[in-house]
């Protein structure tokens, strides 16, 4: 019984205690074969822990051992097809336009039919100047006149004589304008057209309504005839005193003239806004214009 108990010592001695083996000949067991352990003796456990596990008898890996994985190919990414490049859109093309006939110019008359004839409408209004406003007295005004039909009567005097004489002919235009059939359209006027010291030459002008036609010219008489007002651009002084004033209303005209170096014609135009029946009268307003060259 003894002898038998040191057997069973021995033999589980020789099942428990492993045998080296060298690493590059280590040789995985049959996974197929299986062994039996033995039986222990009766009275006597065999130790548990020691006892292999049916796993690490078929050849794979206890609890708590991980046998390496195999490497898995790795894969290549999928490779993207290159984005095509743009294709430029071609415009659809037009049918070319068709040539539209080309239209003939409308035939003209011939000859051309006269233009019909302007009518002239209002009444004429006698007390109307050529600038068509009233002048300030302490200013100068560049004003621009257009011509007029006017009854025109050349004359002279001295100098002592001029009011009077200037007043008789205008008189005179009013009287022959009546008898050729005319309307007074504005105010009388007096162009100096020459000067010296004895006195002056002048043409008196009285603006009408139309000009006159081959009968009422050949009404006219007294020297007087029919003609047309200044015209262009003139600067406007205002005299507004009396007539033997005048000289003053002068002085000042030729000192702005120097002051701005301006040059004009030699005539001087004067129109009378007031009636030229005293030459004393302080409120004789007289408009005088003057041409630059």
């Amino acid at each position: 019984m003894r002898h038998s108990n040191l057997c069973m010592i021995a033999l589980a001695a020789c099942l428990t205690t492993p045998v080296a083996v060298p690493a590059q000949t280590r040789v995985a067991p049959p996974a197929g074969v299986e062994s039996t352990p033995l039986a222990p003796p009766s009275g006597a456990a065999a130790p548990a822990q020691n006892a292999p596990s049916a796993q690490a008898q078929q050849g794979q890996p206890a609890q708590g051992q991980t046998s390496p994985a195999e490497p898995q190919p790795v894969q290549p990414p999928p490779t993207l097809p290159a984005p095509a490049a743009p294709q430029p859109v071609q415009p659809a093309p037009q049918a070319p336009a068709e040539p539209q006939p080309v239209q003939p110019p409308p035939t003209l008359p011939n000859p051309l039919p006269a233009p019909p004839a302007q009518q002239q409408t209002g009444t004429p209004n006698p007390n109307a100047t050529l600038a068509g406003k009233p002048g300030d007295p302490s200013d100068v005004d560049e004003v621009a006149l257009t011509a007029r039909p006017v009854l025109a009567l050349p004359g002279q005097a001295s100098w002592d004589q001029g009011f009077q004489r200037l007043s008789e002919s205008i008189n005179l235009l009013r009287a022959e304008a009546g008898k050729a059939g005319l309307k007074i359209a504005g105010r009388p006027l007096a162009l100096f057209v020459e000067t010296d010291d004895n006195g002056f030459k002048f043409e008196a002008m009285l603006p009408v309504d139309r000009a006159p036609d081959a009968a009422a010219s050949g009404a006219l008489a007294n020297g007087v005839r029919a003609g047309q007002s200044p015209t262009g651009r003139s600067l406007r002084f205002v005299h507004t005193a009396p007539y033997d004033d005048i000289d003053s209303t002068y002085e000042t005209i030729t000192a702005y003239l120097e002051a701005k170096n301006i040059v004009v014609k030699d005539a001087f135009l004067e129109e009378y806004v007031g009636e030229l029946k005293d030459p004393g009268d302080p409120n004789l307003e007289i408009n005088v214009y003057v041409q630059p060259k």
